[in-house]
């Protein structure tokens, strides 16, 4: 069978891979390329919902749901309800990031769209093998995440971001509407990092998420126990469970850039791209995919396109922290919130903060936690 050619290959459907190959036919610079987008899903129902942090208008607020303007943080009986000013948290539904982005299926240009499954990708000789037929890429993005090159090395802690959601709608009005609930960590802690957290779209419904940061995912009954329990303590009255999502994200500092080649380059998850003392993704996806699109006019090597920075440092430390001392993680977040600006909490998230911002925000933590987990990673 004769295998295709392409200059870009783009392996994965999901927020990186339709940003990219979104962004690549949109730019007169690209238009003589030969595109191939590769997804073995339909992206045709409500898989996931995407929030993040954002200052003034951007670039998908045509896409975006609903907006918060205030938040709620709660941990042993400290309640700190906050204006988000100047950033807005903002909401965006799988279906409808992929009925934007999927309509370039539809354009007459030089994208190719592959509904397949990858099953190999030879780094040495640039071939993607799929159940549909095999393609050569002068270059190939994937963001199909290998999750045992992670498991099976020692040098970076591995934690997940692990959870189950339901759009709930209950009987009584127990949720308020202005403001998301980004952690409340008043329930049963069970040795390990676990809160809830509300997107509430009426006082009577709102997406409700069990969440973990910790090593080992819970049996699907647990987490749906846990809202259930978590909702009664609130008066909810009966409910109805409209939506169920579930999903797991690698937390970790591993040099997801040592993967790499000249002509090959993770992307999204795959490629190091969630925040890894978060779980959030979707904004670095954008801001990541945007410098990808400026450096491939530059032409050269894709594995000289990531760079570590002082914030994957202080990731590697949290994570350090967080996976030596698992059951302290509401304690560490608490200290966060109590001590701080939410404004800087969110800039330092965003990686936009100046050194000193960043000493004068950890100076606030337990000092043993971090001195000891930096003394081991510099000796």
């Amino acid at each position: 069978m004769e295998t295709k050619k392409f200059n870009y290959i783009i392996c994965g459907g999901g927020a990186s891979g339709l940003l990219l190959a979104d962004k690549l036919v949109s730019d007169p610079y690209f238009v003589n390329k030969k595109i191939l987008l590769i997804e073995k899903d339909s992206k045709s129902i409500n898989d996931r919902t995407w929030c993040f942090w954002e200052k003034g208008a951007g670039e998908l607020d045509k896409i975006v749901s609903r907006k918060w303007d205030f938040a709620y943080f709660k941990s042993d009986g400290f309640v700190k309800k906050f204006e988000t000013k100047p950033y807005t948290y903002k909401q965006i539904r799988g279906i409808d990031f992929y009925n934007n982005f999927l309509v370039i299926k539809s354009k007459d240009n030089n994208l190719s769209y592959l509904n397949a499954q990858v099953k190999n990708i030879n780094k040495k000789q640039n071939i993607v093998t799929t159940d549909k037929g095999t393609y050569f890429g002068e270059y190939i993005f994937t963001s199909i995440l290998d999750i045992n090159i992670i498991k099976n090395q020692k040098q970076y802690p591995f934690l997940k971001q692990h959870f189950i959601g339901q759009l709930i709608e209950t009987q009584n009005e127990i949720f308020s509407p202005d403001a998301v609930t980004i952690m409340d960590f008043d329930l049963p802690q069970k040795k390990s990092t676990r809160f809830m957290y509300i997107l509430p779209f009426s006082k009577t419904k709102a997406l409700v998420e069990y969440t973990l940061f910790s090593p080992t995912e819970l049996k699907t009954s647990e987490y749906k126990r846990s809202i259930k329990t978590y909702l009664n303590n609130l008066d909810s009255g009966s409910y109805k469970v409209l939506e169920t999502e579930k999903g797991s994200i690698p937390m970790t500092a591993y040099k997801f850039r040592s993967g790499n080649t000249k002509k090959l380059l993770h992307i999204g998850t795959a490629g190091g791209w969630t925040k890894a003392s978060t779980g959030y993704t979707f904004l670095n996806t954008i801001n990541k995919t945007n410098s990808l699109v400026s450096f491939l006019k530059k032409e050269k090597h894709l594995n000289k396109f990531e760079k570590n920075t002082r914030f994957w440092f202080y990731d590697l430390l949290f994570l350090d922290v967080l996976n030596k001392h698992n059951e302290m993680g509401s304690s560490i977040f608490k200290i966060m919130f109590e001590r701080n600006k939410p404004e800087i909490i969110f800039k330092f998230l965003d990686n936009k903060t100046s050194l000193f911002e960043e000493i004068k925000l950890m100076y606030t933590f337990k000092k043993s936690w971090f001195i000891e987990a930096l003394i081991k990673r510099l000796f």
